[in-house]
Formats: C-alpha cells, structure tokens, sequence
C-alpha cells in the first residue's frame, strides 16, 4: 500500500497550485483550512518538504468536497479506484 500512498501523494504534489487556485485559495487560506502553516504549504508546492499522507487526507477531503475540484481529482489520477479500494479496507467504513 506504500506505493500507493506514495503515487497518489506524488500526484497531489504535482497537482496542488492547480486544486488551490481553482478554488481562489490563497497558500495561507488553505493551510488555515487543512490546519497547517503558509510555509509548509509553500515547501510542499516547491518540491522542497513531501506531503504526509494525513495532508493528502485532507486535501482530499476539501477538494472532493468542492464540485469545482471533485472532477478534477479523477481526471489527474488523485483520487482512484484504488484509493476507494483502501478505504474499504479500514474496518468499519463504508464508501
């Protein structure tokens, strides 16, 4: 599963000033929604620090919620079947 997690965070990573400017975001806008700093959100974006998968959760969480950004984590290969397929894993949780 750590290739995954790795894969899909490695797309969310190339993806990320897309999604945030697509919803108007600013860096500091979303790091107050996801509870992190500008500066994280900027080292992440350069390339410079690698996304915890607990970031990409909630990233993932924000912009699956938005219908401006839902459609396009499945277009860029960010939220997949197999991230479903994980999540139906966890005992207890339903999709």
């Amino acid at each position: 599963m750590s290739n995954i997690r790795e894969n899909l965070i490695d797309n969310m990573t190339e993806n990320l000033p897309v999604l945030r400017k697509k919803l108007r975001l600013s860096q500091e806008g979303l790091a107050k929604i996801i509870g992190t700093s500008r500066y994280t959100v900027m080292l992440i974006e350069t390339k410079k620090r690698r996304m915890t998968w607990n970031t990409f959760l909630s990233l993932i969480l924000l912009f699956d919620k938005n219908q401006d950004t839902a459609v396009l984590l499945r277009v860029l290969d960010i939220y997949t079947e197999q991230l479903d397929d994980y999540f139906r894993q966890v005992p207890g949780v339903e999709i």
